[in-house]
């Protein structure tokens, strides 16, 4: 057998075990929900070798979606780190066989701490399997070792049983994209979820000037406020326009350096506006689409400014 064949035959015996898992799900795996779901503490992980491994995972994927969670090794366990655990907190033990023995010395006082234990486990009549309240069956026909040794398809299964774990509780609790964002403020998938109200400039820092403002008025807002544009505003402080560096430079070239008109004489009236609640990304695709720097930002359905979002402001945030 070729590389290619073994790489193949690996990927079919890993895909065979994730396909027997949709018929697996019942109601000890709404219990595991509903358990997770009503949990006061913490989800506390935990398991060994391999199930240790992709128990971290499972942790750091229920913690970015906002159930507060961390990963136990039980060694570490039975020698004091079990003073972490408390009643309200919920336990996720992961061990394929369902025997393994450091596992199941920490079990003891989980049922004194009256801590309800989920087990995602391929022993279907283990020790684990029979204590856990709700338990989660993995169990693979065989491993994609082809000595049957080395977990494989196993380990894929656990960490596909976790997944699904995670996002019936995601989607239960009712978690959306800005919370997905406020937990993943430093990377890209994060960046990509912020909101135009998170990047905006508000208040005093959005230049504005009256719609009978005269020309040094307006190129002092403009140069004041740093953005290469000024909003221009009617009596009642509605949006009437604005006014760009461009729009400056355009006006001095018609009158050959002479201008003096005023801000509703130079203004571009009906310009490119965004929604406070619209994704930061899709400012950046008006812009490029308008080839302009700068958008107002508006509620919907009222002519009030909340305030400018600027090029400079998404290239920053690591939008662009």
């Amino acid at each position: 057998m070729d590389h290619i064949e073994r790489g193949i035959r690996t990927l079919q015996i890993e895909c065979d075990a994730l396909a027997r898992l949709p018929e697996r799900l019942g109601a000890d795996f709404v219990r595991a929900v509903e358990s997770i779901l009503d949990c006061k503490g913490r989800v506390v992980v935990t398991g060994i070798g391999k199930s240790g491994l992709v128990g971290q995972k499972i942790a750091a994927t229920l913690s970015s979606i906002g159930a507060p969670s961390f990963f136990l090794h039980p060694s570490d366990g039975v020698h004091g780190d079990l003073g972490m655990v408390t009643g309200a907190d919920v336990i996720l033990a992961l061990s394929y066989s369902g025997e393994t023995e450091e596992l199941l010395r920490v079990m003891p006082v989980f049922a004194r701490l009256n801590t309800p234990v989920i087990a995602i486990t391929g022993g279907k009549d283990s020790t684990l399997a029979k204590e856990a309240m709700a338990f989660l069956d993995v169990s693979v026909a065989q491993e994609a070792c082809p000595m049957n040794l080395t977990p494989t398809a196993s380990s894929t299964a656990t960490m596909a049983m976790g997944d699904a774990l995670a996002m019936a509780v995601l989607e239960a609790s009712g978690f959306r994209e800005e919370d997905f964002a406020g937990f993943h403020p430093g990377g890209s998938l994060g960046k990509s979820l912020l909101r135009v109200e998170d990047l905006m400039v508000t208040g005093d820092d959005v230049p504005t000037v009256g719609i009978e403002a005269p020309l040094n008025n307006v190129t002092s807002e403009i140069s004041a406020k740093n953005l290469g544009m000024t909003c221009v505003v009617d009596a009642s402080g509605s949006l009437a326009g604005i006014i760009t560096d461009g729009d400056l430079r355009r006006g001095l070239g018609r009158t050959n350096g002479n201008l003096s008109a005023n801000a509703g004489e130079l203004m571009t009236p009906m310009p490119g506006t965004i929604s406070v609640n619209l994704m930061a990304a899709a400012a950046l695709q008006i812009m490029e689409s308008k080839s302009i720097t700068a958008l107002v930002v508006m509620e919907e359905d009222d002519a009030k400014i909340q305030g400018i979002i600027h090029l400079h402001h998404l290239l920053r945030a690591g939008v662009v």
